[in-house]
């Protein structure tokens, strides 16, 4: 996702303080390039922004129809290049690294999720859904695209991105709306495994299209299994140690200092190892859910500081968002979008007739896992970097195809869950 910077007109001089001025601290300098106090100068004031525009998506998600995880995508837009231009996309790492943070909480409670309980309960609900609609949604964009393309490998590349959901716009619809049910249980565990498919599958068809194209398939399978592989080794080898060591502190219940030293930890492995994070976060949760005996809220302390790092990532992920891209895709991007819509729609209720879910449920459950956000975009920025002769169409539609999801899908999701019975 790209990350805004703001640009003010503000230079502050560089300034020397002493400890002779009252504090007792031995004298220090700022940054003698007034460019670098202005960078701090304009994160502070974003921050600032951020938050303020968080309060107000509150109190508005509490009186409208839309979740605010859409309220905040919209704010984003409004703020961002395509209408105001006061939030400008440019590849700022720190605000990188607070989405991908925030994205790690979301893993790793995710992974909460997905106790013993949990999976004997709605394991095979999960794995059944989960396996459905990758599967169509892949099959009817790939079809759609292809007879309106004509170009294989484009079709090929399209499907396998459409089955990538948005976990983070997901998961905060559930806790916004105080959804619990197993409808929701096995939301929120189809959200945890969805993408690990979407990126078996997605490097598979990187292969393939390779291959097509006279080049090498391996590289991209050799990625695709590290990525993946790696990423369940990561979140083993952190998840185990964490599950005996937490909650010793603070009887039997982790500390924030604990959960946030295993996230930023896990964060910073997997991106110095190149996998999933997310999937890394995911595992890491899991083990500790179903390990640790000694205390049963493993890091819910999370939940209480997540919220300030989703607004950064809602708000910017919306400033990134390009509407000039919509008229841009034509009857590609519309044929596209459909068939993801069909394919969630009729593989979850394909699913759901192989399970004992309660009849009916299985349309809506399509229906809340129609978002699709950062995870497409940055897989549709590799296969770019790949393809680079199909980079323009490819990152078209799916730039287009995100910003109608990601404003429409997150009140999708909470239509779902009401219909499921199980909003609060």
């Amino acid at each position: 996702m790209l990350a805004p910077t703001m640009a003010f007109g503000a230079n502050p001089r560089s300034r020397e303080r002493s400890a002779s001025e009252g504090d007792g601290v031995s004298s220090y300098h700022y940054p003698a390039s007034g460019v670098a106090m202005a960078n701090v100068t304009e994160m502070i004031f974003l921050l600032g922004l951020v938050l303020m525009v968080g309060l107000a998506a509150e109190l508005l998600g509490r009186r409208t129809p839309l979740p605010r995880v859409t309220l905040l995508i919209i704010a984003g837009v409004a703020f961002g290049p395509s209408l105001t231009g006061w939030l400008v996309p440019a590849g700022t790492q720190w605000f990188n690294v607070v989405s991908q943070v925030a994205l790690t909480m979301v893993g790793f409670l995710l992974g909460g999720h997905l106790t013993r309980r949990n999976l004997k309960r709605h394991g095979a609900d999960v794995l059944a859904l989960s396996i459905a609609v990758v599967a169509l949604t892949a099959v009817l964009v790939f079809a759609a695209t292809w007879l309106l393309s004509g170009d294989l490998g484009l079709s090929l590349l399209l499907g396998a991105l459409a089955t990538a959901t948005a976990p983070a716009a997901t998961t905060d619809v559930v806790l916004e709306s105080g959804a619990k049910g197993p409808f929701t249980e096995t939301l929120l565990g189809v959200v945890a495994v969805d993408d690990v498919w979407g990126v078996f599958t997605f490097s598979l068809v990187m292969a393939a299209v390779a291959v097509l194209d006279g080049g090498d398939g391996m590289t991209a399978l050799t990625h695709g299994a590290w990525e993946i592989g790696g990423a369940v080794g990561l979140g083993v080898v952190l998840g185990i140690p964490a599950a005996f060591a937490t909650g010793r502190i603070s009887r039997g219940d982790p500390t924030l200092a604990e959960a946030l030293g295993l996230v930023f930890l896990c964060l910073g492995a997997a991106r110095w190892l190149e996998v999933s994070f997310l999937l890394a976060a995911v595992v890491m949760g899991a083990i500790v859910s179903n390990m640790a005996r000694h205390h049963k809220r493993p890091f819910h302390a999370i939940e209480h500081i997540q919220w300030p790092f989703m607004l950064v990532f809602f708000l910017l992920a919306g400033a990134a968002l390009e509407l000039e891209a919509l008229p841009a895709v034509g009857w590609l991007g519309a044929g596209y979008i459909v068939a993801r819509v069909c394919g969630r729609l009729l593989g979850a209720s394909a699913g759901a007739r192989w399970r004992t879910l309660r009849a009916g449920t299985g349309p809506w459950m399509g229906m809340a896992l129609l978002p699709q956000a950062g995870i497409a975009v940055g897989m549709a920025l590799l296969a770019a970097q790949r393809f680079p002769e199909r980079a323009d169409v490819l990152l078209s539609v799916v730039l287009a195809s995100t910003v109608v999801f990601e404003i429409a899908g997150p009140p999708l999701t909470r239509l779902a869950l009401r219909r499921a019975g199980e909003t609060a």
